[in-house]
């Protein structure tokens, strides 16, 4: 086998064909400010317009529910901090209550932290099982009469495992309280319908699903009034101060058109299905490697295989594959830009520092799973070899 195997595209994929394709002229010659009224600022104005339809239908929404933002952590932040922000300025009595499950992303946790710290919100962080995943009965439990939002990711980030989000939006709605739904793991894998998941609040981000890194988008839904996060100018109907940036959004909205046209989406989550089971049964093979997440894999996103590795860390694993042309991802503290272990993982009680994840795209192929099992079996027997 030549070449080399990228297995992470859950932290970002390559951008589509398509996607580069609609940039290339907007790079190249529409440079104007779409909020400007002459003919330079129209043709981006309408570039950047259309690219919010493609969005918008891509993930069920209507085109202006559609803001973007320059990632999904800043779609999260905008959220939390808009949600906050609305209740405080209603007047709400006494200090605002945030819940979060303890499997979000950091983007969303670090975000009702901060509103801890600056406004004094109270925040509850609501425990998951061991494969990842939350009991509605749990956050239910968790609302109170100050709640003024809940925060449940559509599918976990790290581990895949899918969440039960519609009866936390019913309960939710049946006390007045708003939901943001974190989809940024989700869409572009998953079928996704803003208007049929009932969120009031959903953050997506474009680099994960074929689109560029720097587009990404809040969907809000209609009706609902939150304070921008960025404020400075009246920028996406004043939801998002600053400039728009014009050839990230179309690169966006063409592989949301791509994956949206003629069932691409399914076909593309079943091939990567399809591999990952491949990779699974790779990973099985050696002894002492388990699968985190939902056992079940219809209960998981088809594209994340999250692996524990007894008996090695993680990162001298993660280097192994690498050396033999194979990238991967690991929660480990060593093996990314936190200090600490994923949160994610200690939720769930396992150890972060055994773990590996693999994550497959739209340009996977079965030569990079076969590329995986023949590294992984040599590189885990090496490294407990050293150890005995």
């Amino acid at each position: 086998m030549t070449g080399r195997a990228y297995l992470d595209h859950a932290s970002s994929t390559p951008l589509r064909p398509a996607a580069l394709e609609a940039m290339l002229p907007i790079l190249a010659a529409h440079h104007a400010d779409p909020g400007r009224v002459h003919a330079e600022g129209r043709v981006t104005r309408i570039a950047l317009e259309e690219a919010r339809e493609q969005v918008a239908a891509l993930l069920g929404a209507r085109p202006r529910e559609v803001v973007f933002t320059s990632s999904g952590t800043e779609a999260a932040n905008a959220a939390v901090w808009g949600a906050v922000e609305r209740a405080r300025a209603a007047g709400a009595d006494g200090a605002v209550h945030v819940v979060a499950t303890a499997v979000e992303h950091s983007a969303v946790l670090d975000a009702c932290r901060r509103a801890a710290t600056t406004v004094g919100a109270e925040v509850t962080v609501v425990g998951v099982d061991g494969s990842g995943r939350v009991d509605p009965a749990a956050v239910v439990a968790a609302l109170r009469p100050s709640t003024a939002l809940v925060n449940v990711q559509l599918a976990n980030h790290e581990v895949g495992t899918i969440q039960p989000v519609a009866p936390i939006v019913d309960a939710a709605h049946e006390r007045g309280i708003a939901v943001h739904v974190d989809a940024c793991a989700a869409s572009g894998h998953l079928p996704l319908s803003f208007a049929e998941l009932g969120a009031d609040l959903c953050s997506v981000t474009g680099h994960k699903l074929g689109g560029p890194k720097g587009a990404a988008a809040l969907l809000v839904r209609r009706g609902l009034r939150i304070p921008p996060l960025v404020v400075g100018g009246a920028q996406e109907r004043g939801r998002r101060g600053g400039i728009e940036d014009v050839a990230a959004a179309v690169g966006f909205g063409a592989a949301a058109a791509e994956l949206g046209a003629g069932g691409r989406l399914e076909a593309e989550a079943r091939a990567a299905a399809d591999l990952v089971v491949r990779a699974e049964g790779a990973a099985r093979a050696v002894d002492g490697i388990d699968v985190y997440g939902d056992p079940d894999p219809v209960g998981r996103l088809p594209h994340i295989l999250c692996l524990g590795v007894a008996g090695v860390e993680a990162e001298p694993v993660l280097l192994g594959l690498d050396q033999r042309g194979v990238a991967v991802h690991s929660g480990s503290s060593c093996s990314s830009e936190a200090l600490e272990p994923s949160p994610v993982l200690a939720a769930m009680g396992v150890d972060a520092d055994h773990s590996l994840r693999l994550s497959v795209g739209w340009d996977s192929t079965p030569a990079d799973v076969e590329r995986f099992a023949a590294a992984l079996p040599e590189v885990v027997a090496g490294l407990r070899s050293l150890r005995a």
